[in-house]
């Protein structure tokens, strides 16, 4: 049998990513430690893997989440993992309990541990990631910077296209639920809806800083209806169902007294009740672009930092419902 990579860290007794950055980024390496892993390799008769498709085999790949019991997180977890393995790369989690000073120990831990970072939703400022990241090639996932690759979801378009379906149903006053003050996101949807709805001539109430968990939903209900809104847009579709289920717990159902529009589309969106309609954001398709961008780094490549706007789609399904209150 051929020896492995693993087989070559065995007799150089060094980390697993350490010897796989001698063959895909041996500069990041010190003299003593690229030696003797490239010595291991030659008594071993191991041929390093060569870039194939522009991207380093055998690298490894780390992907920092700030909930994974979010199901948007397993979306990007898994399309990522697949990129990876397509590229063979071995894709590693970590998942922050959305705790700021938990991801900083990540980050600080991870990058002298592996070849690359994803950070998915970060609870941290991004002029700190890239800072925590230093060399560490990174991209980020709902986060914005100019000095990274950074995969950013067309959240204006979604909204314009909730605020408008809304305004056609005959709605003229709406809630908007917050999500954390960690957010990224969060505050830039609040204002997003704030110019949109005052576009539309619709009245909006906004209900900060909220946890974005369906708990959180049904805790929230009762401020929502208490706004006399006839429709509410959440953070995202968790929040969104936790508000049907509180709504209805007060006697109101969805959507003859309260039309509800969440955020994400995840697949629990369909088999809720009523099912939700929401803004269909394709994080499958963001957790294996952040693997490819850095496929192209890790493989030689390094082109200047780009944002790559992902679309976004209203979905209509049965939580909405032409106003009546």
């Amino acid at each position: 049998m051929a020896p492995t990579l693993t087989d070559v860290a065995k007799r150089a007794d060094v980390a697993l990513s350490t010897a796989s950055r001698a063959f895909s980024d041996p500069q990041r390496l010190g003299a003593d430690t690229l030696r003797k892993v490239l010595a291991a390799a030659q008594e071993l008769g191991y041929q390093g893997a060569k870039p194939a498709e522009g991207q380093a085999a055998g690298s490894t790949v780390a992907m920092v989440v700030p909930d994974i019991a979010n199901p948007v997180y397993g979306t990007l977890v898994k399309a990522a993992q697949g990129e990876g393995r397509r590229r063979k790369q071995t894709l590693v989690l970590h998942d922050t309990d959305r705790d700021p000073e938990r991801e900083r120990e990540a980050i600080t831990h991870l990058r002298s541990q592996v070849e690359a970072i994803v950070l998915c939703s970060s609870r941290l400022p991004a002029d700190e990631l890239v800072e925590l990241c230093g060399s560490t090639p990174s991209v980020l996932i709902n986060q914005e910077h100019d000095g990274v690759d950074c995969v950013l979801a067309d959240a204006g378009d979604g909204l314009r296209q909730a605020v408008d379906y809304l305004a056609a149903l005959g709605h003229r006053r709406i809630a908007f639920v917050s999500g954390s003050h960690h957010s990224w996101s969060s505050p830039r949807r609040v204002r997003l809806v704030q110019e949109l709805s005052a576009e539309a001539g619709i009245e909006l109430e906004v209900l900060d800083w909220q946890a974005e968990t369906v708990a959180a939903g049904t805790a929230v209900a009762a401020s929502v209806l208490a706004t006399g809104a006839s429709a509410v847009i959440t953070h995202n579709d968790l929040v969104a169902i936790g508000v049907i289920k509180g709504a209805r717990a007060l006697g109101v159902e969805v959507p003859d007294g309260l039309s509800v529009i969440g955020i994400d589309d995840v697949a629990l969106t369909e088999v809720s009740r009523p099912s939700l309609t929401s803004i269909s954001i394709p994080w499958s398709k963001a957790g294996s672009l952040s693997v490819e961008l850095l496929g192209a780094i890790l493989g030689g490549n390094r082109p200047a930092p780009r944002k790559h706007l992902l679309p976004a789609q209203l979905v209509v399904r049965d939580s909405t419902a032409p106003a009546s209150r």
